[in-house]
């Protein structure tokens, strides 16, 4: 068979809003929702609207892919219980303490890969990048392993310092620019252990 038969399908537009859709549904309920009489009724809201979204798009996931990412499964699940304990006890820390949650998990699971000798990344992406060697696969698990750890850390100094409506700003806009921009940074070491300019980077959804 030649590489046209082997090729996989590329879903681009449809993995970004899988990924960023519900994050982004989350920020617009959470600020439209709010109210001065309630301030926790916009983080309700948002909660709410999130929970409705992440289970959308592992449907979707399964229908138009024909399968859900181990991050999405994750997500998916933690949101799904972190939000249920959010809207219960009308309490935001809860779905706040979901991305740290996640950000761990995969932190932990790369760098464990990493020590062990095995890029795992592989598997959390689902995804080949054409040419690159199991070097640089190691590289990346661990580049992206600590860049988790990182996030981790740095969610709960936000959730612990700032307002929930300051942590949803940052946790929406800064974390994913900050997360392209470090897959951006990674173009470099992955160009010289064999990736072809012609793949995309592709870059770990958010939690």
């Amino acid at each position: 068979m030649n590489d046209t038969a082997n090729a996989k399908p590329k879903h681009g537009l449809l993995n970004f809003l899988l990924d960023f859709g519900p994050l982004l549904l989350f920020f617009a309920a959470s600020k439209l929702g709010s109210s001065d009489a309630d301030p926790k009724q916009g983080a309700i809201v948002g909660t709410g609207t999130f929970m409705v979204a992440i289970v959308i798009a592992v449907i979707v996931s399964k229908w138009k892919i024909g399968k859900i990412s181990p991050m999405l499964k994750l997500t998916a699940a933690l949101g799904v219980f972190f939000g249920a304990l959010t809207l219960w006890f009308h309490d935001e820390r809860f779905i706040q303490l979901k991305p740290t949650l996640i950000y761990a998990f995969f932190g932990l699971l790369l760098i464990g890969g990493w020590v062990r000798g095995k890029a795992l990344l592989r598997y959390v992406l689902e995804a080949a990048y054409d040419g690159l060697d199991d070097k640089g696969w190691l590289k990346l698990s661990l580049n992206w392993g600590l860049f988790f750890a990182a996030l981790a850390i740095a969610n709960e100094a936000m959730r612990a310092t700032l307002s929930f409506d300051l942590w949803l700003t940052l946790k929406v806009w800064g974390v994913t620019i900050v997360t392209f921009l470090f897959a951006m940074a990674n173009i470099p070491m992955l160009l010289k252990h064999g990736l072809k300019l012609g793949d995309e980077p592709q870059v770990p959804p958010q939690g």
